[in-house]
Parts: structure tokens; sequence; C-alpha cells
């Protein structure tokens, strides 16, 4: 099983029903195990700015889906939940992105990896530094340190982990794995 890091977001409509849609849909999928959540953040938008906020959240998944193939889970539970590609940077229903998967870099342009703006961008990077702090990216640095000298001003943490995951109906998981 390979290791990957989702990032979830969400500013149109019931946000946190479609985080919680987005999170059934994978741990529903044979070739995924949801192994931890960060807590729910609400986050202000970026680029276009004039748009409602974001709840973001990442998880640590293990799969046997290839790179593509998870990919491509995240953009059919995408379309299920009602996302509209029409504006760059605008609104949506969910948001799904693989920030990392393994030690694989890829560039061929349908799939980047890493997610080539994470590391400059607090709503990916304080999440990911919650349920992984020690994480190296391929220069050295680590996510904790990443993520204490990104602007934290715009993100609210709104929710844990264990309450998220149980209200969206996610069986439990084992003591000491909630972040």
């Amino acid at each position: 099983m390979s290791v990957a890091f989702l990032g979830l977001g969400s500013n149109l409509g019931d946000r946190r029903g479609h985080l919680a849609g987005a999170l059934r849909r994978f741990a529903a999928d044979p070739a995924i195990r949801v192994i931890l959540g960060s807590s729910v953040y609400e986050t202000k938008p970026v680029g276009v700015t004039d748009q409602p906020d974001f709840l973001n959240l990442v998880l640590r998944i293990e799969t046997s889906h290839s790179p593509s193939e998870l990919l491509a889970r995240c953009l059919g539970a995408e379309q299920e939940l009602g996302r509209e590609r029409r504006e760059r940077w605008g609104p949506r229903t969910i948001d799904l992105d693989v920030l990392l998967y393994d030690e694989v870099r890829s560039t061929d342009g349908h799939l980047l990896l890493p997610h080539p703006r994470m590391t400059g961008r607090g709503f990916v990077m304080i999440p990911l530094a919650e349920i992984a702090p020690d994480l190296k990216f391929g220069d050295g640095r680590r996510a904790g340190d990443l993520a204490a000298k990104l602007d934290s001003a715009g993100l609210a943490r709104i929710e844990s982990w264990p309450a998220f995951s149980q209200w969206a109906g996610l069986a439990p998981l084992p003591p000491g794995a909630a972040a």
C-alpha cells in the first residue's frame, strides 16, 4: 500500500456535508484506507477573493490505487458532489487534490506531484502539519517548519478530526490515531 495525502475544500452550499460526502466516498473504496485527518479549518479564499470562505482539511490515506487512479477517484467524487469547473480558483462545492503520493514526482501536466503550490498555502500546510509535522519534502524541509512560517490569520480551526469523522459516519479510528 502507498501513502498519500489529500486536500479537501468546499465553499458552496453545505460545505461540511460536501467534505463528509467526499470522506465517505474514500472510506467506501476498498482500495483506500483513511488513516487520519486534520481538523476542519475555515479559511479565506485564495486567488479570487470575492467568494465565500472555505472549509478545508487534509487526509492521510493508504491506497493500492496508482497516482493516476487516485486522481480519477478524486475527480469522480467531485463530479458526484456537483462540482462545476467554471472559474480557476473560483467557488466550488468540493475540491479534492492529491497533494503527495509516497515519494512520487510527476510533471505530466495532468497530475503534478507533489502538488506545486501547497507549500505556500496555509490552508494546506497548516492542516498537513497538524497530522504530519515531521513529513519531509524532497528538499529536506519539514511540513511543521513550513507551516510555522505561513500566515495563519485567515484560518480558524472549527472542528476536530474525531468529531468531524464521527459526524461524517466514518468508523472510529484506533485509540491514539486521532489528531
